[in-house]
């Protein structure tokens, strides 16, 4: 067992004692290993550069949460190594296969959304005139006005179970009159 070894064996049983001074030290210790660890992998695993100080972090808060489960009689090492494989392996899981790139190369290539053109007020009125009268007061209250389930309840007399039917049946309603509207 070498030096560094012996002392974060030292530090972590002080730490898991209490001693708050030796788990600084041990943090402070195990951060530029788990750096180089992560740097070392990082492109194997698909990451990037970026991504290595939240896996460190990431491994750090592992560490602190997990510090009852280090047995004494193994060496440090090893354990903070595993725990910092399981988070790389996690931060590659998250990524998964997306490629990043810098969108200033491309941002004079790409063209610009055209808004999307909305319903004129008159419009909206027209085609909420197709709906019978409590779908078509339940759909204004929440859609135009911005009500939520239960105000639009109270305020029109009806259970919330029967706001959300009026309101899915008034939607539907809606989406085929919309579409006989643009055509």
């Amino acid at each position: 067992m070498g030096d560094r070894e012996r002392d974060w064996s030292a530090w972590m049983t002080s730490a898991l004692a209490g001693d708050a001074a030796a788990y600084r030290r041990l943090l402070g210790a195990l951060a530029p290993f788990l750096r180089a660890v992560a740097r070392s992998r990082a492109r194997g695993l698909g990451l990037e550069l970026a991504d290595v100080e939240d896996v460190v972090q990431e491994t750090l808060l592992a560490i602190h949460l997990k510090r009852g489960t280090w047995d004494s009689s193994q060496p440090v090492g090893p354990w903070v190594a595993a725990i910092a494989r399981n988070k790389m392996i996690d931060a590659a899981r998250r990524r998964g296969r997306r490629v990043s790139l810098p969108i200033d190369d491309f941002s004079e290539t790409l063209a610009a959304e055209e808004p999307e053109q909305g319903l004129s007020e008159r419009e909206a009125d027209r085609l909420l005139e197709v709906l019978p009268g409590k779908q078509r007061e339940v759909v204004r209250a929440i859609t135009v006005e911005g009500a939520d389930t239960a105000e639009a309840a109270t305020r029109l007399g009806m259970s919330e179970g029967a706001v959300r039917v009026a309101l899915h049946r008034g939607l539907a309603s809606l989406s085929k009159a919309y579409r006989s509207f643009r055509e």
